[in-house]
């Protein structure tokens, strides 16, 4: 009778217990399915659909429509050409980050008040300094043109306003505004570095540019490898920059992004299911280069063992 009660008992609280860890489980789940699944599901309805944001999305069922119009579209594929051509700041903005994170890794006076000044644009608002850096780069008024103007005597180019400029605009925007996390993370990974390899290395007599290339820039590659798929999925998702500094997308569109080419499709033309088959082929595209980069980072991301 003894061993039935206790058997009971282990129940009750083997059951408590399960009641417990799902009702800890239950919120994170329930947060998913409302903010993620419902949402994906929702999209891929409707980007099968006309669907205008009003009308019914049931009715207005297109199939695969809007994706094969979409890889006819010529705009898109000029958007996407935009957006790709901005992700040749994330290899700039590493390197830069890697020179500055080596030079601030040293005992000097005033380095965390160096080190507060780079880290300031990752926490401001993007809004507040996109609206900075569209007056610096103003071709009347702007810093930068006064500046070119006052040690060249010539004016400067139209950073906003032309082709070419806008997008060297954007990229040098997007680095300064990264650099600071960047370093920070560099910093972090360079002082995990034991000194020991530094010493062993200069005793056989190896030169700085030599411990920086074999030492140095292998135990640092879990970070530029958490780097560059944070800044590949990021430049992907490029749009507040180009809504505030160039609203209009640019000359010609020559600024505009994919997810800005998307917003102006789905709210300024009321297209949200040609918005939403965008948004998948732009997940289907991360996704693949994602994977790419984590298939390949065996070969060249190293730890400290």
């Amino acid at each position: 009778m003894s061993k039935t009660k206790t058997k009971q008992k282990m129940n009750r609280a083997a059951y408590k217990e399960h009641c417990w860890g799902l009702a800890f489980v239950a919120p994170p789940f329930i947060g998913f399915c409302i903010f993620m699944a419902f949402p994906i599901v929702f999209a891929l309805i409707a980007s099968m659909t006309k669907w205008n944001g009003m009308n019914s999305m049931l009715d207005n069922f297109v199939g695969f429509q809007n994706y094969a119009k979409l890889l006819t579209d010529a705009k898109f594929w000029k958007v996407l050409g935009n957006t790709i051509v901005y992700m040749l700041g994330i290899p700039i903005g590493m390197a830069l980050a890697m020179l500055i994170a080596v030079g601030m890794n040293r005992k000097m006076r005033g380095i965390k008040i160096i080190r507060t000044l780079y880290y300031v644009p990752v926490v401001s608002s993007l809004v507040a300094v996109a609206i900075l850096w569209m007056w610096v780069f103003n071709y009347d008024y702007g810093l930068l043109n006064s500046i070119i103007k006052a040690v060249s005597g010539i004016h400067g180019p139209n950073w906003l306003g032309d082709q070419f400029w806008v997008k060297v605009s954007m990229i040098i925007f997007m680095v300064w505004k990264g650099l600071g996390g960047s370093i920070v993370l560099y910093l972090s990974g360079l002082q995990s570095i034991p000194r020991d390899y530094y010493e062993a290395a200069k005793i056989d007599g190896a030169s700085g540019w030599r411990l920086f290339r074999h030492i140095t820039l292998p135990l640092v590659s879990p970070v530029t490898f958490y780097l560059l798929i944070t800044g590949l999925i990021g430049g992907f998702q490029v749009f507040v920059e180009v809504l505030v500094m160039v609203p209009n997308g640019g000359l010609n569109y020559s600024a505009a992004t994919v997810v800005f080419y998307m917003y102006d499709k789905s709210f300024g033309n009321n297209q949200m299911g040609y918005g939403s088959a965008m948004a998948f082929i732009l997940a289907i595209l991360i996704f693949i280069v994602t994977a790419i980069n984590f298939k390949g980072q065996d070969k060249w991301v190293k730890t400290i063992e």
